[in-house]
């Protein structure tokens, strides 16, 4: 039988462990996804095979286009399993449980990134794969917890907390991590060891702090009846918040317009150092250097849309950022020098900052007082998640098709179009009445 969760809305211990974990796996997006390992994979295995490209399983392949493809596939398999599981989630009250596990699974991978040379590029992509799926695993059941721990009037501000944390969190751990690589000499190191201890870093960090997320949430009372698979009743109910989903048009037309401008933004806020490593030809400190600004100006791109929404709402906000979001992509198009980068990066940072307000929009359009919050936050990290996979897979093909990089911003704009257009038709409210 299912009980209601009875613990209060607003507790501040609750609220400020929940942003911790932000701080928590936020290294991972940073160090992992978007700074070092990227650059590291790049480097590392033009060194091993002598050029651009890699032979992964016998197969012959572009490195950059291998690592866009290895990205859409971890997505696409999280966008499979997570549904499922989030049912069960739900249903059985396992939603820390399963938070927990894709946290440690992660946090495995990344330590497993430190044998990754650059010849063994199976190991390095395999491991990648499975630190996305366990980042993007944990992440869906993280987002549930919010409307059922914040009430409406704190969701945009609590959202926006947890991002400002990501990011500053983030930033320290990265920090360290160069100081150990740039001063790789003094301290008896090889540059390529002192690259990958800061992968194990990144794994120490992200168990480390979330186990003050694990202690402070709570834990769902739902408690199944004894013979229920679970996994049954996960599908059970996916497909019950689905039905539901289809008498709520708003809810159902924001989730389509998040998934085509998630595509473009996904994209690039993942590939953004492959870019300037290869078409601008950067060297890795002015890469960092550009993921410094990045963050920086996150911090206060987050507190600044979140400022924007409070005055003209979280549909206004949106909109502002899509449009910045395509101007950016053909600015991205045409740009030559390094400045021109550094300009088109601080205003993907500032777009990137506001880019919670997603999550805590959909917090408003989904039922209020529902107990299925994980099965209908899994519809939204499905749509990511696939947008996120997609994006990057037609980010590698375009390029693949084309032969060059710069071909692919111009569909990443289309995304953020399309996704203008969708919104625009979108009445944000809270817990859309069903017609």
């Amino acid at each position: 039988m299912r009980e209601s969760n009875n613990y209060p809305k607003n507790d501040p211990r609750i609220l400020n462990a929940w942003a911790s974990y932000d701080w928590a796996n936020s290294v991972y997006n940073l160090t992992i996804t978007a700074a070092i390992f990227p650059i590291y994979y790049e480097a590392s295995t033009k060194a091993a095979f002598g050029g651009d490209m890699v032979v992964f399983f016998g197969m012959k392949i572009t490195a950059s286009v291998l690592y866009a493809y290895a990205i859409a596939l971890s997505f696409f398999l999280a966008a499979i399993l997570s549904p499922l599981l989030s049912g069960v989630a739900d249903y059985g009250g396992k939603k820390k449980t399963l938070m927990k596990f894709f946290t440690y699974t992660g946090s495995a991978a990344c330590f497993t990134l430190f044998f990754f040379d650059g010849s063994n590029v199976e190991l390095g992509v395999i491991a990648a794969v499975i630190a996305s799926m366990g980042y993007s695993g944990a992440v869906v059941f993280y987002i549930s917890f919010l409307p059922e721990i914040a009430t409406d009037d704190r969701l945009d501000d609590v959202s926006a907390k947890g991002f400002s944390l990501g990011f500053l969190g983030s930033v320290i751990q990265l920090l360290v991590s160069l100081i150990i690589i740039f001063n790789h000499g003094a301290l008896g190191l090889t540059e390529g060891f002192a690259t990958r201890l800061s992968f194990l870093f990144v794994a120490v960090w992200w168990v480390g702090f979330a186990q003050i997320a694990f202690y402070y949430l709570p834990n769902p009372k739902n408690t199944p009846p004894e013979q229920v698979n679970l996994f049954k009743k996960g599908f059970e109910e996916l497909l019950k918040v689905w039905k539901n989903l289809k008498t709520m048009p708003n809810t159902l037309r924001f989730l389509v317009a998040f998934f085509f401008y998630s595509m473009g933004a996904q994209s690039i806020m993942l590939l953004a150092t492959i870019f300037g490593s290869k078409e601008l030809h950067l060297e890795t400190s002015k890469l960092v250097g550009t993921i410094f600004i990045l963050q920086l100006v996150g911090i206060a791109g987050a507190y600044l849309f979140s400022y924007i929404s409070k005055k003209k709402g979280n549909k206004f906000s949106i909109l502002v950022m899509l449009v910045i979001w395509i101007i950016t992509c053909m600015y991205g198009f045409f740009l030559k020098s390094e400045t021109e980068f550094y300009i088109m990066a601080v205003a993907v940072g500032t777009v990137m900052g506001g880019f919670h307000l997603s999550r805590s929009t959909y917090a408003k359009l989904i039922p209020a007082d529902t107990p299925d919050t994980t099965s209908y936050f899994s519809f939204y990290d499905v749509m990511e998640k696939m947008a996120t996979a997609l994006g990057p897979f037609s980010y590698g093909l375009i390029e693949a098709i084309t032969g060059n990089m710069r071909n692919s911003l111009l569909a990443l704009a289309a995304y953020f179009v399309i996704g203008i257009v969708l919104l625009s038709t979108v009445r944000i409210k809270r817990g859309e009445i069903k017609t």
